[in-house]
């Protein structure tokens, strides 16, 4: 471990002596847990394509020190940098879902991909951090500035956002978005009236995506079956909890990945469940949920509403794709594509998670206002 002076002024020591090193430290975990649930779940899967068996390994493996090296260097910058950041990736975000609409891979009947040098890049996972800081930008500023509409500008940039998701369509990350960005609107002074419309609006959009969009209705009709009629990877996946039982199979010994063909990404919570027991997956749970609840608690405490919303919204959306994640692996709500933080394979995915935690640990650095000469 690098033993710094607090008297160095450097960017490193100030850095380490002033970033939440629980967090780091948690964060760090996941990246471990994740890269051994790899090494077991990814060799069946890549058999089964027809590919190396180590060909998700080495793919993952290129993507995670990219991941780790992006988390690090934003948590070093100040809130004016992660401001511009978020603003400039947001913009690119929004170009490349344009691009991908238009000239994007069609899989599963969702154009949400493109490719550039040989990978896979999803567009969409990158507009969900990126939004949140903006939109924690604009709340701010209707407070700080009498003349700025900000609340208007979020609710335009909300629409517009929304709007290109449904288009491709990705209704789950639709709705991560909306929910996000509701919380935020909340905290930043939504009158109550107001949350109860928006919360109306919110029930009628699901019911309109059960009847608009069929892959909605299918999974919804899924998820409600009678247990003979479980979706073929929602029942092998209940299956790998029930074998696992408390301490597990032992490592690679689990069979149910066999006949997941998303065992390293949407079901990888239920490799871990067969093979390391009920003892790993509630470790996991427990570090998601400190990493949220430690995060909330040190925004909440600062008296600085773009960092209230800011680093509310990211430790929100983290927490929210992980239990959306775990909880289609045990069946408790319909199937969603969305992986798990850090711990699935996908390189999209994992740069965009880097991308909110990064900004995350920066936002909650001690004493980040000295640094941002706007502050």
């Amino acid at each position: 471990m690098f033993v710094f002076s607090r008297n160095n002024r450097g960017i490193i020591a100030n850095w380490w002596w002033t970033v939440d090193k629980p967090l780091l430290i948690l964060i760090g975990l996941l990246g471990i847990i994740g890269a051994v649930l790899i090494f077991s779940a990814s060799p069946a899967v890549a058999k089964t394509i027809g590919v190396g068996a180590f060909h998700f390994i080495k793919r993952q493996f290129i993507f995670l020190p990219v991941a780790y090296g992006l988390i690090i260097l934003l948590s070093m910058q100040n809130l004016k940098t992660i401001r511009r950041t978020a603003i400039i990736g947001y913009v690119l975000t929004i170009i490349l879902m344009i691009f991908t609409l238009l000239w994007g891979m069609e899989i599963k009947g969702a154009s949400r991909w493109i490719s550039i040098g040989g990978f896979s890049l999803q567009p969409s996972e990158f507009v969900k951090p990126t939004f949140i800081v903006v939109a924690a930008w604009l709340f701010d500023g209707q407070k700080k500035y009498n003349d700025f509409p900000g609340n208007i500008l979020s609710i335009c940039l909300f629409a517009f956002t929304l709007g290109l998701l449904l288009l491709q369509p990705d209704v789950g990350m639709s709705l991560v978005l909306s929910a996000i960005w509701g919380f935020q609107f909340f905290l930043a002074g939504l009158p109550i009236l107001l949350v109860f419309i928006l919360g109306g609006i919110g029930i009628a959009s699901l019911v309109c995506a059960y009847f608009i969009f069929p892959h909605v209705q299918a999974r919804v009709q899924q998820f409600l079956a009678s247990e003979n009629n479980l979706s073929y990877q929602v029942e092998k996946s209940l299956k790998a909890f029930e074998n696992g039982s408390i301490f597990g199979v032992g490592p690679g010994e689990g069979v149910v990945k066999m006949h997941i063909p998303d065992a390293h990404t949407d079901f990888i919570f239920s490799v871990a469940a067969e093979e390391y027991g009920m003892f790993l997956c509630l470790t996991i749970i427990v570090i998601y949920a400190a990493i949220v609840l430690r995060s909330l608690r040190i925004s909440l405490k600062d008296n600085n509403l773009f960092i209230v919303l800011s680093a509310s919204g990211l430790a929100a959306s983290f927490g929210l794709q992980s239990i959306i994640n775990m909880a289609s692996s045990l069946h408790l709500m319909p199937t969603k594509g969305m992986t798990l933080p850090l711990i699935s394979y996908g390189g999209s995915s994992l740069l965009a998670v880097a991308l909110g935690l990064g900004m995350l640990l920066a936002i909650t650095r001690k004493n980040v206002h000295a640094e941002d000469q706007d502050e």
